[in-house]
């Protein structure tokens, strides 16, 4: 998918190759603003699972056993990135959904020569999940799911200019708000979120190129990759209708367990086209 989304923003920047050139003294200094659109993809992580904390001491590295045969790990079916494709482990996982971004930037560059530095600020929306489940040999599944809402970025842009093109690097930082869904086909326990933060701070680093069209109109193409320290989000897993030797509050720790994925960040990449308006 990734590979698509770098071939369509080469052809729309050939495209806009096909313009008549325009002179080497392009001038990039000044104040410009813009939109664009992209497509996204999450950076999924192969070995990703759920994490348990069987005595609720804050260290989720417990392992949550069977009554019977005694010892034996309630979880061995394993995991798998995604939402579950069937409530037994053997249907495996689909893998999360591509996402959309759209949204607006302003940003000041000064050029020296052929070189142009500046700083960018943009804000976003963003529709990009991801997802990973865990199998109990039950069998029943459980899945944690975050989505990024929207972002906002702070980026310093460092550049090349040639003719009617900037070829550039951007870099700094980024923060969003995502939610977290937790669902499971085990109707026996009850399931309580414990953390439920919603933002996400991290960085963004990246490349592009920018075409002039005009003195004052550019159409740009980009690769922007995003790391975002996710927010926590912890389930608390009760009784409910279940067996006293249920695993969950299996004895001497009856009161529950609770849960969280493995993985605390959240990556995206994005290859985006827009298009930036200079006053």
């Amino acid at each position: 998918m990734t590979r698509m989304m770098t071939a369509s923003a080469a052809a729309l920047l050939l495209a806009a190759g096909a313009a008549p050139a325009m002179a080497q003294s392009q001038d990039w200094s000044g104040l410009y603003a813009g939109v664009y659109g992209s497509a996204t993809q999450t950076n999924d992580q192969d070995d990703e699972r759920l994490r348990f904390d069987r005595n609720l001491d804050g260290n989720f590295g417990d392992t949550v056993t069977l009554a019977n045969p005694a010892g034996a790990d309630a979880f061995s079916p394993g995991s798998c990135d995604g939402a579950p494709a069937s409530s037994v482990p053997a249907g495996g996982c689909d893998d999360d959904a591509n996402g959309v971004e759209g949204g607006g930037r302003i940003g000041y560059d000064f050029q020296f020569g052929s070189f142009v530095v500046g700083a960018v600020a943009e804000y976003s929306g963003v529709n990009a999940e991801d997802s990973v489940t865990s199998y109990s040999t039950t069998p029943a599944f459980y899945t944690f799911e975050r989505n990024l809402e929207n972002l906002a970025a702070l980026r310093a842009r460092v550049g090349y200019a040639y003719g009617p093109a900037l070829f550039y690097a951007t870099g700094g930082g980024a923060t969003g708000e995502m939610s977290n869904r937790f669902y499971s086909s085990n109707g026996q326990n009850t399931f309580t979120a414990t953390t439920n933060d919603d933002q996400a701070d991290g960085y963004q680093a990246g490349g592009g190129i920018e075409y002039a069209l005009a003195s004052n109109l550019s159409v740009t193409g980009e690769y922007i990759y995003t790391s975002l320290e996710a927010p926590d989000f912890d389930v608390r897993v009760g009784r409910g209708i279940a067996i006293v030797t249920n695993p969950f509050v299996l004895a001497p720790n009856t009161t529950g367990t609770d849960i969280r994925r493995s993985n605390g960040r959240f990556g995206l990449h994005a290859v985006r086209i827009g298009m930036n308006y200079r006053f």
